[in-house]
């Protein structure tokens, strides 16, 4: 699966860039919400996501890439957040922010930076839809993919299997398509794309290639 991220798109003609993914097959859109406190960058609020509802059917894959997702999890819903991914360190009891997120609706989904063990996420597992590895420090889109998060993709997708789980893999940072093959040979299976896609000159046909990795 592919969910192109916003964060790489013209904002100038969002509208279209985002339909020219939608058109090629992208599965999700990943928004990218970031506070300058957890990231040292500030990106868009819950008046973005309302608006991307009323041109694009895709479901939106809300990233919370801020210090408090329990208080903000509930404008980003009622705005039309179809996921909502919280980062692990960003909060004391990730199961109360979980069972929020369900409670309003959203696809609950948890997200851990590159220095954190893969162990620590393994408890919640069972009760999310996504668990997002980060391949990159979060914060700034156009970085270079990090090879040393593939042991980490690895031990979680070995963990999934084991229990037989329905959490899926999703994977950022860096993710073209020679690292998307990398990370879904390891077993990732939702690639976050934005700067491959919406740098490439032909947004749609990067959706494609993505597409036929596996």
């Amino acid at each position: 699966m592919v969910a192109p991220s916003i964060l790489s798109a013209d904002f100038g003609k969002l509208a279209e860039e985002v339909r020219k993914v939608e058109d090629a097959g992208a599965d999700w859109l990943h928004v990218d919400v970031m506070d300058g406190h957890f990231v040292p960058n500030l990106t868009v609020g819950p008046v973005v996501v309302q608006h991307l509802k009323t041109y694009t059917k895709l479901p939106l894959d809300v990233h919370l890439m801020i210090t408090d997702p329990l208080k903000f999890a509930k404008p980003f819903a009622e705005a039309g957040a179809w996921g909502i991914t919280f980062h692990q360190e960003a909060v004391r009891d990730p199961a109360v922010v979980i069972g929020e997120i369900k409670k309003l609706g959203a696809k609950p989904g948890m997200s851990i930076k590159p220095k954190t063990p893969a162990s620590l996420a393994l408890p919640y597992l069972k009760d999310l839809n996504l668990v997002l590895i980060m391949t990159v420090e979060p914060g700034f889109g156009g970085q270079d993919f990090m090879p040393d998060m593939i042991p980490k993709i690895k031990e979680i997708s070995k963990y999934i299997k084991e229990k037989g789980l329905a959490c899926k893999i999703e994977v950022d940072g860096g993710i073209d398509l020679r690292t998307g093959a990398e990370t879904v040979k390891a077993g990732a299976q939702v690639l976050v794309a934005g700067h491959s896609i919406f740098s490439s000159g032909d947004p749609g046909g990067m959706v494609r290639a993505l597409k036929k990795i596996g």
